[in-house]
């Protein structure tokens, strides 16, 4: 039986918290102003979208790189639309958008296009929490190099 993953998080002042990983990455979390935050770090949300974003980038450039595409950049812009309403708790991401600006030479679509579906449906551990919460829709661009 393999490991669970783990987390420590450490409150530090007014709304800062320190979170570590189990494979010791600290970074600094806060809330908004207004909730008696002072915007020194990413809000736990934000950190959820970066990491939908990072979970799908490292497959999709690993895939295309076994299919010896010659990529030279990846970029995951990732937008989360908001559950509406007011008094809706807790608040979740209805619906994610990612889209993937793949840079490179003679990357093809199919290979894309391929990469990404394999990301989603088989591979990101992090799209696989999200099913059934987020409905999640993909794009992309090709840059050639």
């Amino acid at each position: 039986m393999s490991e669970p993953a783990k987390a420590t998080v450490k409150f530090v002042d007014g709304m800062q918290f320190v979170g570590q990983s189990g494979t010791g990455h600290a970074f600094v979390m806060d809330a908004a102003p207004g909730v008696g935050g002072e915007n020194t770090g990413p809000r736990p949300m934000e950190l959820l979208l970066v990491g939908v974003g990072g979970c799908t980038a490292m497959d999709v450039v690993s895939i295309l790189r076994k299919k010896k595409m010659d990529v030279r950049g990846l970029a995951v812009n990732v937008k989360g639309h908001w559950v509406e309403g007011e008094n809706t708790y807790p608040k979740y991401f209805k619906d994610i958008e990612l889209e993937y600006v793949v840079t490179g030479k003679g990357i093809t679509e199919d290979a894309v296009r391929r990469a990404i579906s394999l990301s989603e449906e088989k591979y990101c551990s992090v799209m696989a929490n999200l099913r059934g919460v987020s409905k999640i829709t993909t794009s992309y661009k090709i840059v050639t190099e």
